[in-house]
């Protein structure tokens, strides 16, 4: 019924392909039909990717991409695909990268037609299409474009886009596993990148240096301090590897910190004076370098991470570089991952298993968190187990037994059989309870489940090694349920332990020889085997007895069909029943045969884990994986820390030269008492440190919204149908744009006199609105000629926008007069983010290159509105679009007048009016996109209050907060 008769000459020649199958002419069956519209499906796709409009192009590409996502096999569209990769429609361009990253090196002929349309791409404005293009490039794995790639990674690596950077930290990796030849230039490219302060690029550029050149930790030295303190605010899993990397460092670099315990025990037990006072002196000179207390400070807020791979690494950082009193501080969150899936369970309690071993300490308070629950899989219970057996002492020995108990009546076998395992150890470790544990494993020995029983022997075997003499009633019982137990591991136990021990059972051994004898033929290789021990310790000890069954049993080994059996019978015979051919050694028969042997010593199987780094894939498997990089041994002398110094002259003027120097503020506007100014102008003159942190702490916004451009510009288009609802809801408001009450123009360097050869230029923000466009933020440049004569044609030239950043330029100077000076505007659009605006400033004989750099409260203009208006937009902009935090306001900043003042200077806010005295709230919108800003001070009371950014620019909202978080709580 599901077959429907086609004139086949109606059909396409590709389709007779998918009808083989077909039982009649003319018909096609259910399989057939099914390649029929595989084939109709694909031909549409091609005929939209051929379409002249976009919108069917980018139809097409969204369910291809979505074929991809759902792992259907795209592969034969590539050829329609690959034509659409020069299309102007930056969506479908996207789309189409995607495609091309999955199927690039499949397609490597194809791909490679479209070089040149990558290179291209690779000048796009668009950070994500250079990215994509790069990707894309660095997935063809043809040898003859090395050349191409390695110049592209050269100018990826210095793109303005710190997504760029990271994609070319990515293809580092892909060029070197190419070509390894290419290592010395790579190596070059990974030092550039390192030097890079983006938190975007630090994690990949590290997994690149991993990759290429673990062994060069000269690299690392100067981005040791560096990498710590960026450490925090890397995406997760580059924080993964850059801890990783460096636990290597620190092993390499400072001395071992447990060697102060060391020290304190050998003063405790030492009894010459002098050595005491030697080791002493050793333990005092001890102090612990403040990089390596750096890394351990910076990584320990990690702990709290919610990446369950985060807190292994920090886990396993502080296992091997913290001293031991500090290690214990990574049990709390790693019991913490035992509520996560069973994957990551599974990984916690393998280095859980590790270091209880050495350091029980860490997770005796955390027992009760190792309890086995009926839901688990058994390797979650056996490892669970295994920790338990590694924590328990006399103190909780009592307890663990009682959950043993329950523990060997599980259904699963497997398990209950390591808990018997278990139960040995503990009878082992602990001599106070082994008797109580030997009488409960015999009990056990009437269990109906083969399996506990035949476990059960092999422990009590063991067990009965390390006291013979005491337990022979214990070999009696057990001689008893030879005839029940069928498991071959069991009955060999049993058999060894009779025939170890038969002086002391001397009328039950030759019974058990001869009930063997009986059933040797049908035995297990194993149990035959014993059986052969036995008859010939008993042959040595009590040959009146057994002489004639002894040399049964070796006649019915000879002729044995395993190999084994017959050369351990040849053995025997020639070792115990003299005769003209037996060699020297049959007079030593009985010191073979009854010689002492040594107790088994029942161990963890995790003892010897230790020495592979934890968390790593050879810790899991216990075996070296490829690529497994050993961790070094402490260093007698650390080496010379200076290697980690980076000179802050240097580092100072470079970020001077991207943020540009702050100035003091004008005399003539005062805002702030006389006597306020005056503090802050004696700080100012003698805080050269404070100026320093000042920098780093702008220098660490600029990464921050750097790094997030990529998800504003993201969020920018894919919301613009929201944004345009959010406009309409917005002119319901009565919202008007205001002018700014009077504050101080801060003024900054824009060009220096020693630089500009006489020709000085400061700016200011105006906080107007833009003379020159609705989304043009207004500058004042003022121009000075401090030389004494004329200077021509300064003018604009050369100007280095990041995309989608305009700048309207002043008229050309004509002429500028010997100490004269004149004041120009500028509009700049930065596109809400406080990127460098760079430029030329140009005389009518030089250039000087300079840059312009917006505080977040200047990208603002002030609005009005009322209480009502205020609070209705509040509610519409919750959740994700609402951050908050709670301050400590200074006493002298908690009235009205103070706070308005206070906040109006630090961004370019509107007062809207409030009818509560406590609450405080302030209006802004967005010069670029009019995105209302609104800004909430509530006080809770006379030291504290929490301040509130209601803002569809999330990135801008949490960066102002930032910025007004400092305004209120300093004096």
């Amino acid at each position: 019924t599901l077959q429907r008769c086609l004139p086949l000459p109606t059909l396409r020649g590709e389709w007779q392909s998918g009808l083989v199958g077909s039982r009649c002419p003319g018909k096609v069956s259910p399989t057939g039909w099914i390649s029929v519209l595989h084939f109709t499906v694909n031909e549409d796709l091609k005929q939209m990717l051929e379409s002249s409009k976009d919108s069917a192009k980018l139809d097409a590409m969204k369910r291809i991409v979505g074929m991809i996502a759902k792992g259907k096999n795209a592969s034969e569209l590539f050829p329609a695909v690959v034509k659409n990769v020069a299309s102007k429609n930056i969506e479908i361009k996207k789309l189409v990268y995607v495609y091309l990253m999955r199927y690039a090196e499949e397609q490597q002929d194809l791909a490679l037609l479209s070089i040149s349309t990558f290179q291209r791409a690779l000048k796009d404005p668009n950070q994500l299409i250079r990215a994509s293009a790069l990707r894309v490039l660095s997935s063809i794995r043809v040898p003859i474009i090395v050349p191409i790639m390695m110049l592209a990674i050269k100018e990826a690596s210095s793109d303005l886009s710190p997504y760029v950077r990271k994609n070319a930290a990515h293809a580092i990796q892909k060029l070197y596993s190419l070509d390894p030849e290419q290592k010395e230039m790579l190596i070059e490219v990974i030092e550039k990148l390192l030097r890079d302060r983006s938190t975007l690029v630090a994690g990949s550029v590290v997994m690149a240096f991993e990759e290429v050149c673990p062994d060069r930790i000269d690299l690392i030295h100067k981005n040791y301090r560096k990498l710590c303190n960026l450490l925090i605010d890397v995406e997760e899993w580059g924080q993964v590897v850059i801890i990783h990397m460096l636990t290597r460092y620190a092993r390499t670099q400072f001395v071992s910190p447990w060697k102060v315990k060391e020290y304190s025990e050998n003063n405790f037990y030492e009894s010459d004076e002098e050595q005491k006072e030697k080791d002493q002196k050793v333990k005092d000179t001890y102090s612990m370098d403040p990089d390596h207390r750096l890394l351990l400070r910076n990584t320990k807020p990690l702990l709290q991470s919610r990446n369950a791979a985060v807190v292994m690494a920090v886990s396993q950082l502080y296992w091997h570089l913290a001293p031991k009193s500090e290690a214990s501080v990574v049990s709390k969150s790693l019991v913490r991952l035992l509520r996560s899936n069973r994957e990551v369970q599974y990984i916690v309690l393998q280095n859980i298993a590790t270091m209880s071993i050495q350091r029980k300490d860490m997770f005796e308070p955390h027992l009760k968190s190792f309890y086995v629950r009926s839901t688990d899989p058994t390797m979650i219970k056996t490892l669970k187990l295994e920790i338990l057996t590694n924590l328990a002492n006399e103190a909780n020995i009592s307890t663990l037994l009682r959950e043993f108990q329950t523990y060997v009546k599980s259904q699963d076998k497997q398990f209950a059989a390591a808990t018997i395992q278990a139960i040995g150890r503990c009878a082992t470790n602990i001599t106070e309870v082994t008797d109580t544990c030997l009488n409960g494993l015999v009990c056990l020995l009437s269990n109906r489940d083969e399996i506990v029983v035949a476990e059960s022997v092999v422990v009590i075997k063991k067990l009965l090694q390390t006291q013979p003499a005491h337990h022979g009633e214990i070999i009696k019982h057990m001689a008893k349920l030879l005839d029940n137990i069928t498991v071959p591991v069991a009955r060999a136990s049993i058999l060894w332990l009779i025939g170890e021990y038969c002086e002391r059972v001397p009328k039950i051994a030759p019974d058990v020889l001869r009930k063997t004898a009986k059933s040797f033929t049908d035995e297990d290789d194993l149990v035959k085997l014993q059986i052969l021990n036995l008859g010939a310790k008993l042959y040595l000890t009590n040959s009146k007895q057994t002489k004639l069954l002894t040399q049964y049993v070796l006649n019915l080994g000879k002729y044995d069909q395993s190999y084994d059996i017959r050369d351990r019978t040849r053995f025997i015979r020639q070792l115990i029943v003299p005769n003209e051919k037996s060699g020297a050694l049959s007079k030593y028969a009985k010191k073979i045969f009854l010689a002492q042997k040594p107790a088994p010593l029942l161990e963890s199987p995790f003892k010897g884990r230790d020495h592979f780094q934890l968390g790593t894939l050879s810790h899991t498997l216990n075996s070296q994986a490829t690529g497994y990089l050993e961790l070094s041994d402490w260093p007698e002398v650390a080496p010379d820390p200076s290697v980690r110094n980076v000179e802050i002259a240097e580092s100072a003027k470079e970020w001077t030269g991207i943020l540009g120097k702050p100035k003091k503020e004008k005399p003539t506007e005062k805002f702030y008492s006389e006597s306020e100014e005056e503090e802050d102008e004696s700080a100012g003159t003698n805080s050269s440190g404070r100026y320093l942190e000042s920098i780093l702490h702008l220098h660490c916004l600029e990464n921050c919204i750097f790094r997030t451009d990529l998800c504003l510009n993201k969020i920018e288009k894919v919301t613009k149908k929201s944004r345009a609802v959010y406009k309409i809801r917005k002119s319901e408001a009565k919202v008007y744009v205001t002018t700014q009450v009077s504050v101080p123009a801060k003024t900054h360097e824009l060009l220096h006199r020693m630089s500009g050869k006489g020709l000085a230029a400061h700016y200011h923000f105006s906080r107007q609105p833009g003379i020159f466009g609705d989304h043009m933020v207004s500058v004042q440049v003022t121009v000075t000629n401090t030389t004494d004569h004329k200077i021509e044609n300064i003018h604009i030239k050369e100007k280095k926008l990041p995309p989608g950043m305009r700048m309207h330029e002043f008229s050309p100077i004509e002429c500028l007069e010997p100490a004269g000076s004149i004041t120009v505007s500028v509009g700049i659009d930065f596109c809400d983010s406080t990127q460098i605006a760079s430029f030329q400033l140009c005389t009518k004989d030089d250039c000087f290159s300079v840059s312009i750099q917006p505080p977040v409260g200047e990208l603002l203009l002030p609005v009005t509105m009322s209480e009502k208006d205020f609070k209705k937009e509040q509610g519409m902009l919750t959740g994700m679009n609402e951050t908050s935090a709670m301050i400590a306001v200074a006493p002298q900043n908690s009235t009205r007048l103070v706070i308005i003042e206070k906040l109006v200077k630090a961004a370019n806010l509107g007062v809207v009016p409030s009818g509560q005295d406590n609450i405080h709230r302030f209006a802004a919108k967005t010069v670029h996109s009019e995105s209302l800003m609104l800004v909430t001070v509530e006080l809770k009371g006379s030291s504290t209050a929490q301040l509130i950014i209601n803002t569809e620019k999330t990135v801008i909202g949490s960066v102002l907060l930032r910025e007004l978080k400092p305004v209120l709580s300093q004096g």
